[in-house]
């Protein structure tokens, strides 16, 4: 069969999700071709593609990858009526109420390998494939597993970059787990996974290594939900890339529970090359902590920033400020950590304005507090919306938001950035000293490790983003324009 491949967003990575999928449509003996809307224009190329093809799948690794991606299939769906299309990832369950309008029959959450080939074959078959939902856990069995198929891809240079040491380096998006042990409750991998990993073969994560810096990767960036779900496997993953790349840097994901616990191995990571970790560190209210699940405290959080500070590591947190049950002494309580744990240049400003997410499945929707705050179900946004009980919360959430956003696109200075974000959480909390950084210090951009895609999975997708699709059908003939968030 004739397939092609989609990929919305991957958060500025090359996109391993449909590389990896690729190589296993190929390997069945599938015509197999790609498209990356976030690097590539959806042109008349990529509608010529859509015609010749016999199926449409679209990778959906994340919350604005689904939002991107099932706008994307509606207008396919308008279009080529007919043709089969199918959505693959965490978040592909969650589209379900979605996925009738946009014309979209085949869902696969999970492990994606086998539903993917069961769908491709079953395009052969005279009748259309029946629809169907599908949440696997199990990795493909039997046929060991192909290299993924890069060469599809836009090359490494049309992706975010890691910017380090006065330049930039070309990064290799790799997973040596997937899925994740915890069931932190705002996270969208349990209601998939529910507490199961699974994880890669060393030898077949060196190969794709090998292959992304043969393509001029400097830089890996392990995609891992939690890269210390199995610590001795993480280890003896570093160890090998290590060992076949010693100049190679890398960053990860690493729960605070498991900073804290594994400790020991830290000091190794940063020998072997480990820049920065992200950390979800949510909050710095410990109640909320506790609502969320997350298995640690604020104490442990600042607790483990000094652990990778010492290991010469910088930590990259990311956070959950805005909650139904968010207050703006919350906030200012976070501004507060983030200055006195010195996380201020390394913390994305985005984070500062994350509002909770609540697709179809989300574990909060039984929360009562967020039972109490929710006006109603956005088909767009394929969540359930909330309003905060004090409107100004959220007024100052969409401010937030549109400060970062034009920060990222204006490249703004990251310390004078940073006080506008505390001064507006501070006037909003009362409390106008508060997260004041006396004896803060901003370090030079080229001492901070960090990828020039800032943006987050947990994120509302960007007026940029929103953009890209309105504009993209405008070049096919005869149509007119068209209304383009973890450890």
């Amino acid at each position: 069969m004739r397939l092609l491949l989609v990929s919305t967003y991957e958060l500025g990575h090359q996109p391993l999700q449909i590389a990896t999928a690729a190589a296993e449509l190929a390997a069945a003996g599938h015509e197999v071709r790609c498209w990356d809307v976030a690097v590539q224009q959806w042109d008349q190329e990529a509608w010529d593609l859509v015609s010749q093809s016999d199926g449409v799948a679209f990778s959906v690794p994340m919350h604005t990858a689904m939002r991107l991606g099932l706008s994307l299939a509606k207008d396919i769906h308008t279009r080529h009526p007919d043709l089969p299309l199918c959505l693959y990832g965490i978040y592909a369950a969650a589209a379900k109420s979605a996925s009738d309008a946009a014309g979209v029959e085949t869902l696969i959450a999970g492990e994606y390998s086998e539903g993917l080939l069961r769908w491709a074959d079953s395009l052969s078959l005279a009748k259309r494939p029946p629809g169907s939902v599908t949440i696997s856990t199990s990795p493909r069995r039997g046929k060991k597993p192909a290299l993924p198929a890069r060469h599809l891809l836009p090359p490494l240079d049309r992706y975010a970059t890691m910017r380090f040491g006065a330049r930039d380096h070309l990064v290799g998006y790799v997973e040596a787990s997937r899925g994740c042990r915890h069931h932190c409750r705002h996270c969208p991998i349990p209601a998939v996974y529910d507490g199961r990993t699974q994880i890669s073969r060393v030898d077949e994560l060196l190969a794709d290594v090998e292959s992304l810096v043969a393509a001029g990767a400097s830089h890996i960036s392990f995609g891992d939900p939690d890269f210390f779900n199995g610590p001795a496997h993480a280890c003896r993953v570093v160890e090998a890339l290590h060992g076949s790349f010693p100049s190679l840097t890398f960053d990860c994901t690493i729960k605070v529970e498991h900073i804290l616990k594994e400790r020991r191995r830290i000091p190794a990571l940063a020998k072997a090359g480990c820049l920065f970790v992200v950390s979800a560190l949510e909050s710095a209210h410990d109640p909320t902590l506790v609502r969320l699940a997350k298995d640690h405290t604020v104490a442990d959080a600042a607790a483990a920033a000094s652990i990778l500070a010492e290991a010469g590591i910088d930590m990259r947190p990311s956070w959950l400020p805005f909650t139904p049950w968010t207050t703006a002494s919350h906030l200012a309580d976070m501004m507060d950590f983030v200055a006195a744990n010195n996380l201020a240049d390394s913390t994305d400003l985005v984070q500062y304005s994350i509002r909770l997410l609540l697709p179809d499945g989300a574990a909060l929707l039984d929360d009562p507090i967020v039972a109490d705050s929710i006006t109603g179900y956005d088909a767009e946004a394929l969540g359930w919306r909330w309003a905060s009980p004090d409107p100004e919360m959220d007024r100052l959430a969409a401010s937030l938001a549109a400060l970062a956003e034009e920060a990222a696109s204006c490249g703004s200075d990251l310390a004078e950035a940073w006080e506008q974000v505390r001064s507006r959480i501070a006037e909003a909390a009362g409390r106008p000293d508060s997260g004041k950084a006396a004896g803060l210090r901003f370090r030079d951009e080229e001492q901070i490790p960090h990828m020039t895609e800032a943006w987050f999975c947990c994120a509302e997708p960007t007026q940029d983003q929103r953009s890209l699709l309105a504009t993209r059908a405008a070049s096919a003939p005869g149509c007119g324009p068209m209304l383009r968030e973890c450890a």
